[in-house]
């Protein structure tokens, strides 16, 4: 066939390279997009279940009392996750914000965070007070102790036994879905689960709360459904499906729900308050188109990792393995590939596309960090990006794709970036 990305900037050699891998991948794409189709009709039957009409759309302002378009959609999200309770607000700024509100409203001073699965985030380190900040966890008297996986990127059960029986202040325990700034795998929902029935049977009164982010909609199960008290996300990622302009989401058990409503808003007050501001459209429709978007990002990552793998990257994880989020780590193994990486992406947006992305200092991060996005929302990592902090092993992490073809386009500029200035050979 012949190259139809030639007046986008895609050499013959790059796209030949290319299209045959993207020929070894469609069982691969055919079983993703029989997930997006279960997801789907998840999300369209808790939406028929709650009865969302036009008046939903409409929103409110002021204080927003009795907002019947926002409480509707926290019905929906409480089923599509089949969870008791979900607080979906545009007054959660980020992910972030959304993990620190969970944290911070059921956590009391004098308890213990854990975490089971290794570090979290870099932007939670700050949050829990591993790197002093103020407003943390640990300014508050809340004391934090982790558990670090086996070398081979499993839980350590044994160490998480010792450490929960040994310590009678542990009241919640926080997992990380996705790898976020690592080379480990990201933990399937069914992994997921195993540890979390490992926690509860020796110790029951221990809360969990699933980090979500970039695993939503990518398999058939969501961490509450396999015992997570939580499971908290952005908005800007998967259930926004690129629409919400802002938002988090918090989903799990009533009591944590209600806890985290009430340190949003105000003893008191709960989720009684918040006004939606006019921006209820962009998030029913944005959780509707979810599971197709997804599926989109999906596809995208696999090519990656496909193209990736085969010059010789590792890559996290291969292109044979199962997806448990959207997210691609490729060690590219230098500052200057990373960056002939993310400038590819940036090339290949629909926004700021004449814009060079470069490393900086960002807020909450310890390194600086290369962030390529030229988003129609503002750091939206659900549409196509790819970041990278700047030190070993210089590893890039990629990820979104509003559509396969946009998705794949940037990948192939990835790639024709780093050709053009001979960083890889094509082999």
């Amino acid at each position: 066939m012949a190259n139809i990305y030639a007046d986008m900037y895609i050499s013959d050699e790059v796209y030949e390279y290319t299209s045959g891998i993207l020929d070894g991948l469609k069982e691969r794409f055919e079983k993703i997009d029989m997930m997006a189709e279960i997801n789907q009709m998840k999300v369209l039957k808790a939406m028929q279940k709650n009865k969302v009409d036009a008046s939903c759309m409409l929103g409110t302002t002021g204080y927003g009392y009795d907002d019947y378009g926002r409480d509707t959609l926290e019905k929906v999200y409480a089923d599509i996750f089949h969870a008791e309770d979900a607080l979906v607000r545009p007054q959660i700024t980020c992910g972030t914000h959304a993990l620190a509100l969970a944290l911070m409203s059921n956590l009391r001073p004098g308890e213990t965070l854990y975490s089971p699965a290794g570090k979290p985030y870099d932007t939670l380190e700050e949050v829990i007070g591993i790197r002093p900040s103020k407003g943390s966890l640990a300014e508050y008297g809340v004391s934090y102790v982790q558990t670090d996986l086996l070398p081979d990127g499993t839980y350590d059960y044994e160490s998480i036994k010792k450490v929960l029986l040994e310590n009678d202040k542990i009241t919640l325990a926080t997992i990380q879905r996705s790898k976020g700034y690592q080379t480990r795998p990201s933990f399937g929902v069914e992994q997921i689960g195993e540890l979390i029935k490992f926690i509860k049977d020796l110790r029951p009164d221990v809360k969990v709360m699933v980090d979500n982010c970039y695993g939503e909609f990518v398999e058939d199960k969501e961490p509450t459904d396999v015992g997570a008290d939580m499971a908290v996300g952005s908005l800007i990622k998967n259930p926004g499906g690129g629409l919400a302009p802002i938002g988090g989401y918090i989903v799990g058990k009533k009591e944590c729900v209600e806890n985290a409503a009430y340190r949003l808003t105000s003893p008191g007050l709960g989720k009684e308050v918040g006004a939606s501001l006019g921006i209820l459209k962009d998030f029913y429709q944005g959780i509707f188109l979810s599971p197709t978007v997804v599926s989109s990002a999906l596809k995208a990552a696999i090519f990656a990792s496909a193209i990736y793998e085969k010059l010789g990257f590792p890559v996290i994880p291969s292109s044979a393995e199962e997806r448990h989020d959207i997210i691609q780590a490729v060690t590219l193994g230098s500052e200057e590939r990373v960056v002939a990486f993310c400038q590819g992406i940036q090339k290949s947006s629909p926004v700021d596309s004449h814009v060079d992305a470069v490393p900086a200092p960002m807020p909450g991060y310890d390194s600086d960090v290369i962030m390529a996005a030229g988003a129609f929302v503002s750091g939206s990592s659900i549409e196509l990006s790819a970041d990278a902090p700047i030190r070993e092993p210089y590893a890039v992490y990629f990820q979104g794709g509003l559509t396969w073809p946009h998705a794949k386009y940037g990948i192939m500029m990835s790639l024709q970036t780093m050709y053009e200035r001979g960083l890889v050979e094509l082999k």
